[in-house]
C-alpha cells in the first residue's frame, strides 16, 4: 500500500466525490477526498454515502476523507474539483500545502468570468512550478460513481504527463484519453454549456429535434473556430471534450444547462432559474467577448449571451439566426 501513488481530490461536491470514488476503485492509488466542512467529511467517513450529492451510492471502503488542507502534503497528484470561478481561491488555500512539482488537474468546465482567461492560465499564475492539466468530457457524476462506462479526455502541455495521468486515474469503467491540446479540451468543455442552453431553449419552445441537431452541428463549428483562433487544434472539439460532451449536455435532462435553457424557452424568468449556478449562463458572455476579440463569428453563442443579458428576446434571436446570409458548410 505504501508504494502506491496518493491522489487527492479537492471538492466534495457530486463530481469531486465521484472522481475520488472511481480512483479508489481502481486499486492503483490511495484516494483522498478533501472538503471544507469537517462535519460533512466525518459523516462521509462513517456512513460512506454522500446523500446530498450522490444519494444512495455506496462509496468505496478504501476512500479516505479529510477537511484538513495539511493532508495534501503527501499527495502525488491533486485534482481541483471545485467550480470554475473558485479555482483561484482554492489555489490560495491549498497551494501552500502541495509538494513541489505535483501536477494539478482542473476538473471544472468554464472560463474565468472577470478576465476571460482559460483556467489553465489562471492556475499556472496561481500555482507556479506545478504542471496544470485539464480533465473534461461527457461524464455525469452519478454515472461515474455508479461504475457505468464513461470516457473523458485529460490534457497536459506535455503529452507524456497526460498519458501518465490517464493511466493512473483510469479504471475498468472510467477511461481517460490523453491529449496535449489543453486549449481545445477546455474550450470544448466551456462552450458546450452555452450550446446546451441553446438546445434547452429549442426544447422549451417545442421547436423540434431537427432544430436541436442543427444547433449541435453548427455549435461544433463555432467551437472549432474559437479553438483555432486561440491557438488550439480545431479537430480536438470533434472528440470527447467537444462533441461527446455537447451531445450529452444537449440531450440529457441531467444537465443543469439544458434545464436552464428549457426554462428560458418556456418563458420563465432568468432570476427564478438561479442562473448564477449554471456555468453556461456566464460562459456565454465571456465566449462572446472572446469571439469579438478574435474577430470570428459565433452567432449561436452570441445569441445566447444576448438572451441571458436581456438584450434580445428569443423569437428575435431565432429569426436572426435563420435569416443569416447563406454560406457553405
Amino acid at each position: 500500500m505504501s508504494g502506491m501513488p496518493r491522489i487527492s481530490v479537492i471538492g466534495a461536491g457530486a463530481f469531486g466525490t465521484a472522481l475520488a470514488a472511481v480512483i479508489a476503485q481502481t486499486g492503483k492509488a490511495q484516494a483522498l477526498l478533501i472538503g471544507r466542512d469537517p462535519s460533512v467529511m466525518a459523516d462521509l467517513q462513517s456512513d460512506r454515502v454522500h446523500e446530498s450529492a450522490l444519494p444512495g451510492i455506496q462509496l468505496p471502503p478504501s476512500l479516505g476523507f479529510s477537511a484538513r488542507a495539511e493532508d495534501l502534503n503527501e499527495s502525488d497528484i491533486v485534482l481541483f474539483a471545485m467550480p470554475s470561478q473558485s479555482q483561484i481561491a482554492a489555489a490560495q488555500t491549498y497551494g501552500p500545502h502541495l509538494k513541489a512539482g505535483v501536477p494539478v488537474v482542473i476538473c471544472a468546465k468554464g472560463i474565468e468570468k472577470q478576465t476571460s482567461r482559460l483556467l489553465t492560465d489562471v492556475l499556472e499564475t496561481a500555482l507556479p512550478g506545478h504542471p496544470i492539466a485539464m480533465l473534461s468530457g461527457p461524464g455525469f457524476a452519478a454515472d461515474i460513481a455508479k461504475g457505468l462506462p464513461t470516457a473523458m479526455a485529460i490534457a497536459a502541455q506535455e503529452l507524456m504527463l497526460a498519458e501518465h495521468l490517464a493511466k493512473v486515474i483510469s479504471g475498468q469503467t472510467f477511461r481517460l484519453y490523453a491529449s496535449d491540446d489543453r486549449i481545445g479540451v477546455q474550450l470544448g468543455g466551456a462552450l458546450k454549456n452555452v450550446l446546451a442552453i441553446a438546445c434547452g431553449i429549442v426544447e422549451g419552445m417545442g421547436l423540434g429535434d431537427s432544430a436541436r441537431a442543427a444547433l449541435i452541428a453548427r455549435g461544433l463549428a463555432e467551437m472549432s473556430r474559437l479553438v483555432d483562433a486561440m491557438g488550439g487544434r480545431g479537430d480536438t472539439v470533434r472528440g470527447l471534450s467537444g462533441l461527446g460532451d455537447l451531445v450529452l449536455t444537449a440531450t440529457s435532462h441531467q444537465s443543469r444547462n439544458l434545464r436552464f435553457g428549457i426554462a428560458l424557452g418556456r418563458g420563465e424568468p432568468i432570476a427564478a432559474q438561479h442562473g448564477s449556478l449554471v456555468e453556461g449562463a456566464f460562459a456565454a458572455a465571456v465566449s462572446a467577448r472572446l469571439a469579438e476579440g478574435h474577430q470570428i463569428e459565433m452567432p449561436i453563442t452570441q445569441a445566447v449571451a444576448a438572451i441571458i443579458d436581456g438584450r434580445l428576446d428569443i423569437p428575435t434571436a431565432i429569426t436572426q439566426l435563420m435569416s443569416r446570409p447563406i454560406t457553405t458548410e
